[in-house]
Parts: C-alpha cells; sequence; structure tokens
C-alpha cells in the first residue's frame, strides 16, 4: 500500500515532548517543559469533585458553560476594562493551543499569509501550513527580542490575512509596551488585517509591569482573537482549558471549527472554574508575586554559575547564555547539560524558522523551592 505524503514534512515530535522524556530517561530535573510541579488552588480542586459527585458528567454545551463564560465577561471587564458579550464573544475550548489551531482554521484560506515573530510557539506554523496559508517569519534579535516594526511594515503584503502576537511572549520572557501597541494599531489602521494574540501568560508580568492586552485597545480589540489559559492562571496545565475572546463575527467562525475538533470541553471542570473565578477574583492578581519570587530565587541561586541572563519580564521562563560554557550549538547543549549536570533545558534555536547566531536556552522556573534550589546547585557546578 502507498500512504499519502505527509502534510507536515518538518513536523516531528515536538521539543518538549523529547525533552521531557530525556529528563526522565536521565532521571534529571525537568525544567525543561513548561509545567508547574505544584497543584493548583485546594479550593478550586474540591470544587471539580464536587461537580462529578453531583453527576455533571456529561457534554458541555458546544460554545462553554453559560456560568463560566459569564464569569470570563467580567474577568475581562475587571481586568482590562473591555465589555464583552459572554453569549456571542467568549469561546472555552480544549486548551489554548485549541483556540489558536481554531482562530488560524476559522480565517486562514489558501495563499493568505501570516506574519510570525520567531522565536514563536511551535503551534503557529503546522496549523498556518494545514490551512493552505504561508507563515511568514520576521526574526527577532538577541537579547532584547524586540519587535523590529520597521520590517514588520515591510513584511505587509495583499495577501497578509492575520498578524500572530504573543505576549507576554514564550520562550524569550519578553513582554511588549504601550508604544509597540501603538505601532501595531498603525501597522493595520485601514487594513482587513486580523490579529491573533496568545495572552496564555497574561497575569505573569514582573517588576510592577502592567500586561499590554489586546482586549485594552478597542481599535485592536475589534479584529482580534484573544486567547487564554486557565491551565497556567491556576497551576493545572493537565486540564487543558483555554478560551477565546473575539468579536461576535469572528466568534461565530471560531465556533465552526471548535464544534468538530472538540466539541466541547470537560463539564465539572468548567463548573469549578466558574465558580472560583466567581468567589476568588483575585487569584490572577496574586500571580505576578507569586512568580516573580520564584524567577529572583532561581536566578539568585544562578549568580554564582556561569550562565548570564537578564531577569524575564513575563511568563514563567528564563533565558540564559551558556557561551561561558560551551560552544556547541545549543540544540547539542541540552543534551550536554541532561547528562553533565542533570537538568533539562529548551534550546531557543527550535524556535526559529532561520535562528540567529546565539547560545541560549530557556529554563522553566514555575516549580517548587526545593526544585528551584536543586537546579541551580547542579547548574553552578558545570
Amino acid at each position: 500500500m502507498h500512504y499519502p505524503d505527509t502534510k507536515l514534512p518538518q513536523v516531528g515530535t515536538t521539543i518538549f515532548t523529547r525533552m521531557s522524556a530525556l529528563a526522565q530517561a536521565h532521571q534529571a530535573i525537568n525544567l525543561s517543559q513548561g509545567f508547574p510541579d505544584f497543584d493548583g488552588p485546594q479550593a478550586l480542586l474540591s470544587r471539580v469533585d464536587h461537580y462529578i459527585r453531583q453527576g455533571a458528567n456529561q457534554y458541555a454545551p458546544m460554545s462553554g458553560v453559560p456560568g463560566l463564560r459569564t464569569a470570563i465577561a467580567a474577568k475581562v471587564e475587571r481586568c482590562y476594562g473591555r465589555m464583552v458579550d459572554a453569549e456571542t464573544e467568549v469561546t472555552v475550548t480544549s486548551g489554548a493551543t485549541e483556540a489558536l489551531f481554531a482562530a488560524i482554521s476559522a480565517v486562514v484560506r489558501p495563499g493568505d499569509e501570516v506574519l510570525v515573530f520567531d522565536p514563536a510557539y511551535d503551534s503557529y506554523d503546522p496549523a498556518i501550513t494545514l490551512n493552505g496559508g504561508k507563515a511568514v517569519h520576521i526574526p527577532l534579535q538577541p537579547p532584547a527580542f524586540e519587535i523590529d516594526w520597521e520590517q514588520a511594515r515591510q513584511a505587509i503584503s495583499p495577501n497578509t490575512r492575520m498578524i500572530i502576537l504573543n505576549t507576554p511572549h514564550n520562550p524569550t520572557g519578553q513582554t511588549l509596551a504601550a508604544a509597540d501597541l501603538q505601532e501595531l494599531s498603525d501597522l493595520v489602521a485601514g487594513t482587513d488585517i486580523l490579529l491573533l494574540a496568545d495572552e496564555v501568560y497574561e497575569h505573569i508580568v514582573f517588576d510592577g509591569a502592567e500586561h499590554q492586552s489586546i482586549n485594552r485597545y478597542p481599535a485592536l480589540a475589534e479584529r482580534s482573537f484573544v486567547v487564554s489559559s486557565f491551565g497556567k492562571t491556576y497551576h493545572t496545565t493537565g486540564w487543558k482549558i483555554g478560551y477565546c475572546v473575539a468579536p461576535a463575527p469572528l466568534t461565530a467562525e471560531l465556533r465552526k471549527i471548535h464544534q468538530y475538533l472538540t466539541f466541547s470541553t470537560s463539564t465539572p471542570m468548567q463548573l469549578a472554574l466558574a465558580d472560583y473565578l466567581n468567589d476568588d477574583p483575585q487569584h490572577d492578581q496574586a500571580l505576578p508575586a507569586f512568580y516573580q519570587a520564584k524567577r529572583d530565587r532561581f536566578n539568585a541561586g544562578m549568580e554564582k554559575s556561569r550562565f548570564q541572563f537578564t531577569p524575564a519580564a513575563g511568563t514563567y521562563f528564563q533565558v540564559m547564555d551558556y557561551s561561558a560554557i560551551s560552544e556547541l550549538p545549543d540544540t547539542e547543549f541540552v543534551l550536554w547539560l541532561i547528562e553533565q549536570a542533570g537538568v533539562a533545558a529548551i534550546p531557543l534555536s527550535v524556535f526559529y524558522q532561520q535562528p540567529p547566531e546565539m547560545r541560549l536556552v530557556r529554563f522553566c522556573f514555575a516549580k517548587s523551592e526545593t526544585t528551584l534550589d536543586q537546579a541551580a546547585e547542579r547548574l553552578c557546578k558545570i
């Protein structure tokens, strides 16, 4: 039998899966894949148990449990001052990754171009390719990883359908400033270009800075899919529950895709999240201090190492330069690091279409104090 050619010839097993498997095989401390090694709020977990025992174990409505969509709309207004319609502008999805895929699938057609800023999260490009689009990659240069808006302007063509933005940014930990959003507004004004805002780390911004959500800017919000993650906010990445806020016409198109991808998302978990959002609306406001303490603890432990770094502005990732340690390419250095230090990291080059010359790796600090201290101790020995 002749099997059809692959639709994604450049895609293999993700770097996250490979590094986590290697970390387990070598019994290394896993600072590669971005998940906490601690649990979510006990009150939230208890509500899931409550609803399971109450029999809320069948399909949820396709667009999300009404109470959760209402709570999301209230949160968007509380955090960003944007009023959205819970019925027509909020959709609960099976993880933020599903929301990203559904948004791209909803509007990208064969021949369309989508601007992607590298280093970019690895799910964007395959979704664009599968829908017949072309990803136009714009590299961000280390160490600042700032968007060159003139370069972005030159990349716009009559075929540009969408621009994907990620702030706070995975993998670099950088954040967009208000000036960046103004540049973006100028760039798309008078066009039909759509925006996809990956804001899954929206509440993990440090040093007193304010997250510059697309939701704060009406002229941008009216052309945007804004994607968020309960997994990141409530330390429950394994639940795979996210949501997308978009104007009604865009939401209608996104739901056409969503209903045939997953149709709906875990019912008891949605009900529990609705209760917790209403009962503890300040949880997300405490996240900056919570994760900044972890960032600072890990970085303090790394001060005596040979790694060089600037503290991350957001996310729970810290990028570090290992050029004083090794001349190995980063994809080889992370393998050496597992074997020699017993710590797993992620190489930055895999997030680029054409990586610049650099010696950078990403560590995840969404870990317990003990884990961070042990990892820093090992890394300081190399």
